[in-house]
């Protein structure tokens, strides 16, 4: 069965460093692009960040260029969000997915999300 395990999140301080980490099972994780959603209080779930299949290529929400940093392991099947100079607005339950293709209208498999607090 396929799988998506998110962990790294926590309670953190505006200012602070959080890494979170992705495991992927039961799927050809390096011929997938992988991303990164949140989604906030009362909000839709909003684009984080991308990586395509062997990494050569990443894409970021305005809101978090140059504080977060996306990437890959695919010997271990493994995508990270490393997350810097935190902010109370990246408070959100975070997301991993897979899409098949970075044309892809949508993201195949979803994580369960895990929750990111950033208190001010």
């Amino acid at each position: 069965q396929v799988a998506l395990v998110e962990s790294g999140g926590g309670l953190v301080q505006a200012g602070g460093s959080l890494t979170l980490s992705c495991v992927a099972s039961e799927f050809p994780f390096v011929y997938y692009v992988m991303g990164w959603f949140r989604q906030a209080p009362g909000k839709g779930r909003e684009f984080v960040a991308r990586i395509t299949a062997t990494g050569e290529r990443t894409d970021y929400a305005d809101s978090v260029m140059d504080r977060f940093t996306i990437s890959r392991d695919n010997a271990a099947s493994t995508v990270y969000l490393q997350m810097n100079r935190l902010k109370s607005e990246d408070t959100a339950v975070y997301y991993c997915a897979a899409a098949d293709s970075i044309y892809a209208q949508e993201y195949k498999f979803w994580g369960q999300g895990t929750q990111v607090t950033v208190s001010s």
